[in-house]
């Protein structure tokens, strides 16, 4: 598809209601309020389309930055890019879909590494969401690489901002799956933080609690595994 033709389409699918639930969301505009079922339908139609990411990444658009990071390649994603790319993220929208990209990247541990402990609350949030997607993988981290970013969590969640705490939390219940030892430490850490307070502003969002969230997640996969 050319790119003329997707913002056309992503145009005549946007609405003035979804525009008002993305911005309590903290999308900016411009933005066309594109339901993600449609997002969905025109990512399926490109499937992947890197130079075509390219294009819709650097309109500035917000829905159009969002399919963006559906269609590109991650095999085609530069380091550089990668980099160029989070310069632009103002939002959690972004922020967890560039890190779901870059977590796909043979590089994703050395964007994680350069963005977890910076102040900024978006590259903060990347960099943990890359953990967050990455931690049940042996090539990207070692037990004891997550037993020590566990013990980091624990020391700096109360301190970070906003949306990095919930990030963080997130990074905990992957890191509570890959192993039962390392899920005994998350629990324990879990229990001393008590619920991780996170503003979601005028939105029916949540931060999970970590043990009842794991719990289930453990109950899903041994009832799909039967």
């Amino acid at each position: 598809m050319r790119f003329v033709e997707v913002m056309e389409q992503l145009e005549a699918a946007g609405t003035a209601q979804n525009r008002k639930i993305y911005a309590r969301h903290g999308a900016a505009e411009p933005m066309f309020g594109v339901s993600y079922a449609v997002l969905n339908k025109v990512a399926k139609q490109i499937k992947v389309d890197h130079a075509l990411a390219e294009q819709l990444w650097d309109s500035g658009n917000h829905d159009a930055r969002v399919l963006a990071l559906r269609v590109a390649d991650p095999c085609a994603l530069t380091e550089a890019q990668a980099r160029r790319w989070l310069e632009d993220v103002d939002n959690y929208i972004l922020a967890e879909a560039l890190g779901g990209l870059c977590a796909r990247t043979p590089y994703a541990r050395i964007l994680s590494d350069s963005w977890r402990d910076v102040s900024g609350e978006w590259p903060a949030s990347v960099g943990w969401f890359i953990v967050t997607c990455t931690a049940e993988n042996p090539d990207v981290w070692s037990l004891l690489e997550l037993h020590d970013l566990l013990i980091q969590i624990e020391a700096e969640i109360a301190g970070r901002p906003n949306r990095v705490r919930h990030e963080m939390n997130g990074a905990m219940i992957v890191m509570a799956l890959r192993d039962t030892e390392l899920r005994a430490a998350v629990l324990a850490a879990a229990e001393r933080l008590g619920p991780v307070q996170v503003d979601h502003g005028q939105t029916g969002c949540k931060t999970p609690e970590v043990a009842g969230y794991v719990k289930r997640t453990l109950a899903h996969r041994a009832k799909r595994n039967r």
